[in-house]
């Protein structure tokens, strides 16, 4: 049957958490990457609360479910978007706002020509003839045409660059934006644990100390663990450990090639009796104050080596970082991971403002906020945690490579997972947007032209009907234009063409 309220589960390593529950036995760490963005597994123990989708990366553990169904952390998100997107207030287009004022105008326009002919007494067949030509030369088709045809061709070129737009009300939001909010794991961050540093003890090889504990970690399943044993592997073939024990919440131990290895929290080296040398404390605190992870490592009776694990920018974050601010729009770093890890990020990548420490259900206030201060916010998120921000947005950009929630939360999906496609996306949609305006001015430019010639009788259907046929030639020319947009991105040429 389904899980009630009070019930106790079994949640082994690698299972995600079924519910929102109580940890009442075990000892493990969680990864919420997808429901907080923290990037580093949380350690935790009886009597802690634990929330459902989460990743138990570490130990066994037996949960008391507290929350079922609706109540769920992660239901709540749901219902976020869903209130986010129905409080959204529709863009009217701009098309429909002046077609409305255009048509009304334009009939009166052939009735007042048609009285004012009958009256000047020049006979039924001209009068008929002249406002018959008013009415066909103010017949709005390259009007008709201006939107569809710019969106097509522009959206068209767009998934050749891997951007999708939802739809033509996503282009009139891009062309006011002027604050852009990134999340970090996974939008600037690669979302992945990497090895940084190795620190070592005087005397010790780096390579050494890489070598014994990379092969020790490859036995654990906890992401630093398997982000050292990846770097380690990078450099040749890793021992199998002769013996493994993995210390919930404190690290792993166990012997390689003969040698007794312990890696993992101080405290658990302390438990062997061994204490970290000046330069090794400092390196881990060195690295906390930057927001990055120190696992120290001893070996031999002695601690030897400090690790420094963080999650890895992406490459192109701090260009794609730059040409935002090019576009004229002010970055914000909105993540739940700490303070110091944030900063770090908003440093590396040139990002002066940073909201840290954000819970899942806070960042479509943060969001809102912003709005409320006048700002026109774009979002770039990818998990579960920013789906509702991605919705209270005025104009939403999901990573590719993210979650299925904060795609269909979004305006735009930026399908490489690529941070400089944003940078694309709105200019591509600014170049389609301006190529509607184009479109829609000399649509009417024609029309209006030749108004007047209609109304005084100089203009009869036949050449009427002809220059508006030139102009909806003309609106799909103009609209083709945009198939020349070419990306800022290196591999601009190989996706588009």
């Amino acid at each position: 049957g389904e899980l009630q309220v009070g019930q106790r589960f079994v949640v082994r390593p690698g299972e995600k958490i079924a519910t929102d529950g109580v940890v009442e036995e075990g000892r493990s760490a969680l990864d919420r990457s997808l429901l907080t963005g923290e990037s580093v597994p949380v350690e935790v123990e009886p009597g802690e609360e634990v929330v459902g989708a989460t990743l138990n990366v570490g130990g066994r553990l037996v949960v008391r479910a507290t929350k079922v169904g609706a109540d769920t952390a992660l239901a709540q998100i749901a219902r976020l978007v869903t209130e986010a997107q129905s409080g959204k207030a529709p863009v009217q287009r701009l098309a429909d706002r002046i077609s409305g004022v255009f048509v009304p105008v334009v009939i009166a326009l052939a009735l007042a020509t048609l009285a004012f002919w009958l009256g000047a007494g020049a006979g039924a067949s001209f009068a008929f003839a002249s406002s018959v030509a008013v009415l066909i030369v103010a017949c709005p088709c390259a009007l008709g045409l201006a939107t569809p045809t710019a969106l097509l061709v522009g959206t068209g070129r767009g998934s050749q660059l891997g951007i999708l737009i939802r739809g033509p009300e996503v282009l009139e939001s891009t062309r006011r934006v002027d604050t852009v909010v990134l999340d970090k794991t996974g939008t600037v961050t690669t979302g992945k644990m990497t090895l940084a540093d190795v620190v070592t003890a005087p005397g010790v090889e780096p390579a050494e100390a890489l070598h014994l504990v990379g092969a020790l970690e490859n036995a654990s399943e906890h992401p630093i663990g398997r982000a050292i044993a990846s770097a380690a592997g990078e450099r040749g073939r890793l021992p199998a450990p002769e013996s493994f024990r993995t210390r919930d919440g404190l690290g792993v131990e166990g012997v390689v090639a003969g040698r007794a290895v312990v890696a993992g929290r101080p405290g658990l080296l302390a438990e062997w009796g061994l204490e970290l040398p000046a330069t090794l404390e400092q390196a881990c605190r060195a690295a906390e104050e930057q927001g990055m992870t120190a696992i120290s490592a001893g070996w031999d009776a002695e601690a030897r080596a400090v690790f420094v694990v963080a999650d890895g920018l992406k490459p192109t974050s701090a260009e794609a970082i730059r040409r935002l601010r090019e576009l004229g729009l002010k970055p914000v770093l909105l993540t739940g991971d700490n303070e110091a890890t944030a900063r770090a990020v908003a440093r590396a990548v040139g990002i002066d403002k940073v909201i840290a420490g954000v819970l899942p259900g806070e960042k479509a206030q943060v969001i809102r906020g912003l709005q409320e201060q006048g700002r026109v916010v774009a979002m770039i998120g990818d998990g579960v945690n920013d789906a509702p921000a991605l919705a209270q947005a005025d104009l939403g950009l999901a990573i590719g490579t993210g979650t299925d929630v904060a795609i269909e939360a979004s305006d735009l999906t930026l399908v490489s997972g690529d941070l400089r496609a944003a940078a694309d996306a709105i200019r591509l949609s600014r170049q389609t947007l301006k190529t509607i305006k184009g479109n829609l001015f000399w649509a009417f430019a024609y029309n209006v032209a030749a108004l007047p010639l209609a109304v005084a009788g100089l203009l009869n259907p036949l050449l009427a009907g002809a220059a508006m046929a030139f102009s909806s030639v003309f609106v799909v020319g103009n609209s083709l234009r945009l198939q020349r947009f070419e990306s800022d991105r290196q591999a601009a040429p190989a996706a588009g063409r």
